[in-house]
């Protein structure tokens, strides 16, 4: 009685915003846009209030309704996005281990190097100009949703761009995997990431076979092959049903049994999903008590991805990140267990499971404003679209590496696990210090192809009196919601020199340095919060 109560409550929240506020405040808006968007624009406040909340919250569900078309143009520059794995493969050759030894040998100078082997057509413009989308559709997307959703996936479905094959492959695997089913069904979200060829290079699946088979041809000839448990391992464990989902030692080697034969056709030129029946373990597996029969192919797998996603420990394990992303960093039992039962009742559809958090008083509550801490990547973005800033394809290269300078390089995390979306993760000195020199060199110009109206953001404010200036961005930036504490910090510094850009001979009015005090509002407590 009590889960089919639950499903029917989930529901009927999917129908509805319900608990959020039927007169949404400035406050309200804010709080949706900081957990719902890469942060507010500005302007955002108004745009939301005119279309209204609930209005605005279904046109970011149903993103191919919404129209991107400058953003579309801008990543047109980045020609590496629309390429197939084997166009990668041939268009950014591996190095020459010849010329390498040359160089080395002083047969070749770095010169002749550079000519022969250009920069641009090296793998690793792959992975670069990817991250330049990833922080350009963050900063000017329409689609803020979408984006966020993408991020949050490919976190939860990571692997490491720097791994060998997957930096051929990772393009791809984002644009084929994971961005098409972001705000999708979550069995399909498995489906395509368990088949693509970064996931089984990454997890090493691609070469784990059938306990007794031998190699047939190459210089492994005669050897074992061997059974690979990495990849239903990660699968159980941060895909589905998590750490405590039920699972022992006994399931993980049956999936990793049923996943024997899926791999890569020709990973260095080819790079797409084969099915080798040689090396598949055809015996009878027992995945979680439920019994698949000798003689099974490919479908072993299909059916173990089915087993696992229709179990309520992945109910509940996919509920928890969501709302650990969307509420608070230990996450409301009673609100999960309410969007597990919309996982179970709707079969995993991701929109379902977002409308019932945003329908939860525990999203709209006290205790959830500005409880989550901003990754590097998030707090980027949002200190971009904060100044309201336009970014082309150069521009968004630069912010990518500035992500990567205070701690989040895009695509580079190494364990299967992703960055982690807790405080604890990203908060210390040196990384707060390292946010303040960026947002410095954002609000001081320093950023090429980011462009800003500094003084568009403090229009009509008195440049001589650097209180009234702060006023102005406090409220264009947090929007006059920065802490008593804060204020008085930031109002100590209206004095410094650097500040009012007086010198001791100076007896003329101040003119306030707006893009230090800018970037110190940026570097406030509040703003590093959403």
């Amino acid at each position: 009685m009590r889960a089919r109560a639950l499903a029917a409550l989930a529901l009927t929240a999917a129908a509805t915003l319900g608990a959020a506020p039927a007169t949404p405040d400035d406050g309200a808006i804010l709080h949706a846009l900081g957990r719902l968007t890469f942060g507010p624009r500005p302007g955002d406040v108004e745009r939301v209030r005119a279309l209204g909340l609930a209005a605005w919250l279904e046109r970011q569900l149903a993103p191919e309704r919404v129209g991107d078309v400058a953003v579309d143009r801008t990543l047109g520059d980045l020609t590496t996005l629309a390429m197939s794995i084997p166009e990668l493969l041939r268009e950014y050759p591996r190095p020459d281990p010849a010329m390498r030894e040359k160089m080395q040998g002083g047969q070749m100078t770095r010169r002749e190097l550079m000519e022969r082997y250009p920069p641009e057509k090296r793998p690793a413009r792959i992975a670069g100009e990817l991250a330049a989308a990833k922080m350009l559709r963050a900063v000017a997307s329409e689609r803020q949703l979408q984006e966020v959703m993408v991020d949050f996936w490919f976190n939860h479905f990571n692997v490491y761009a720097q791994k060998n094959d997957v930096r051929w492959y990772v393009s791809a695997y984002e644009r084929d995997a994971i961005r098409p089913h972001a705000l999708g069904k979550f069995p399909d979200l498995v489906r395509a990431t368990a088949r693509h060829p970064a996931m089984l290079y990454y997890l090493d699946n691609w070469v784990s076979a059938r306990a007794d088979f031998t190699i047939p041809l190459g210089p492994n000839r005669g050897k074992k092959a061997g059974l690979n448990e990495n990849y239903a391992r990660e699968l159980m464990e941060l895909h589905t049903l998590g750490v405590d989902g039920g699972y022992t030692q006994q399931d993980i080697v049956e999936v990793a049994r049923a996943f024997t034969g899926w791999s890569i056709e020709r990973p260095q030129t080819e790079g797409r999903f084969v099915f080798r029946r040689a090396t598949h373990d055809t015996g009878a597996k027992v995945v979680l008590g439920q019994r698949i029969p000798a003689g099974g192919g490919q479908e072993d797998g299909e059916r173990v991805i089915e087993i696992l996603v229709r179990h309520p420990s992945t109910a509940r394990f996919i509920a928890t990140k969501l709302a650990r992303r969307f509420v608070a960093d230990t996450p409301p039992p009673r609100l999960v267990e309410r969007v597990a039962a919309a996982y179970q009742a709707t079969g995993g559809d991701i929109p379902g499971m977002l409308r019932v958090i945003v329908a939860a008083p525990e999203f709209w509550g006290p205790k959830a404003r500005r409880a989550k801490i901003k990754k590097p990547f998030e707090f980027v973005a949002s200190a971009v679209r904060a100044v309201g800033a336009t970014v082309d394809a150069q521009g968004a290269y630069a912010l990518a590496r500035a992500s990567a300078e205070i701690g989040e390089p895009l695509y580079e995390a190494q364990p299967p696990t992703g960055y982690q979306d807790v405080a604890e993760a990203w908060v210390n000195t040196g990384a707060l210090l390292a946010r303040m020199n960026f947002a410095l060199a954002l609000t001081s110009g320093r950023y090429p192809r980011v462009a800003m109206d500094l003084p568009g953001l403090v229009a009509g404010a008195d440049p001589a009196r650097p209180e009234a200036v702060l006023d102005r961005l406090l409220a264009a930036l947090v929007h006059g919601q920065a802490g008593q504490d804060t204020r008085a910090v930031l109002a100590a510094q209206l004095a410094d020199p650097q500040i009012t850009q007086l010198t001791a001979d100076d007896r003329g009015p101040a003119r306030t340095d707006v893009a230090r005090l800018a970037a110190l509002v940026l570097g406030s407590p509040e703003f590093q919060r959403r």
